[in-house]
């Protein structure tokens, strides 16, 4: 059995823009610039065209999810209970996706437009890739088509995930009761995932349920004595529209032509962002261990 499910993005949408106008004023009440026009402009521009290329890939991806879902393991149908299990696992597939977006360089082409701003506002969230379906990001839902929830249903919950994400981009709100923080994913936890600081990097890569974070050692906690500073390890320094949306690609381009031999240049493609044949550049291991090395607690409290 099949069903026609809503797109819970269609309704959410005008919710986004008045929760933005909401932030912008209290952040002017409050004498603390957390918007930049120009940054928050190449925001929405950013997100527009993430819609546009969502569109005319949606088609090719739901081809495709149909297609693997006709070797599902199990039938399984609609009943509410359903949705919540498969809202659990798609959050596990979210995670796992988000863990290799950040460390597989070819992912991270794709992802790094959502951390290219160095400011950290609800406009932030709508700067998404435009690049998804190239990169192959769709392919970390295939398991729960296999198992057998129906694809729309697949696609509706990360909706809802996608929407939930939305409102954990803002300095607006600090941190919420301890086992809202202990289970969920709140804006406390994710300012930590978007900050460069070398204690964060590469930290909290989940969607809904901090929970994933905490149980495969990948959780750090934000900290009063070290505010986090948002971006890039190598800002952009433009917001150039087009730039933002395929720098990365084209420095994988320009780093695998160069590569000397196949293997240098698979690894410019699939190892950690920052690696290099040479091990002239940093990755986030070894910015993380030169800050252990000088100033860090070597390691005593990381995990939080």
């Amino acid at each position: 059995m099949t069903a026609a499910l809503p797109d819970p993005i269609d309704y959410a949408v005008p919710g986004f823009v008045l929760l933005v106008l909401a932030e912008m004023i209290v952040a002017r009440l409050r004498g603390r610039d957390r918007y930049c026009p120009r940054d928050t402009l190449t925001s929405l521009a950013l997100g527009l065209g993430s819609t546009v290329a969502g569109a005319l890939s949606a088609g090719a991806v739901f081809a495709l999810a149909s297609r693997v879902s006709a070797f599902r393991v199990f039938d399984i149908g609609y009943g509410w209970y359903w949705f919540a299990l498969c809202f659990v696992l798609d959050d596990l597939a979210y995670y796992a996706f988000h863990r290799s977006a950040h460390r597989v360089r070819w992912f991270w082409a794709s992802h790094v437009i959502h951390h290219s701003s160095q400011h950290y506002n609800l406009s932030t969230a709508l700067r998404q890739s435009w690049t998804g379906f190239f990169s192959l990001a769709f392919l970390f839902r295939l398991p729960l088509f296999l198992i057998g929830f129906p694809p729309a249903m697949v696609f509706f919950v990360a909706a809802l995930n996608l929407i939930y994400q939305f409102w954990i981009h803002t300095e607006v709100v600090g941190r919420l009761p301890r086992w809202v923080e202990a289970v969920m994913n709140t804006p406390s936890h994710h300012r930590v995932h978007h900050a460069t600081n070398a204690r964060y990097l590469d930290r909290n890569y989940a969607g809904v349920f901090i929970v994933w974070d905490r149980l495969f050692g990948t959780f750090e906690r934000e900290r009063d004595e070290e505010r986090p500073r948002y971006g890039l390890v190598h800002n952009l320094g433009s917001f150039g529209l087009f730039w933002a949306a395929f720098h990365e690609w084209i420095a994988i381009a320009r780093d695998v032509r160069a590569a000397p031999g196949w293997r240098a240049k698979l690894g410019y493609m699939w190892r950690p962002p920052g690696w290099s044949h040479d091990g002239s550049r940093d990755t986030s291991e070894t910015i993380r261990a030169k800050w252990d090395a000088r100033d860090g607690p070597h390691g005593a409290g990381r995990a939080g």
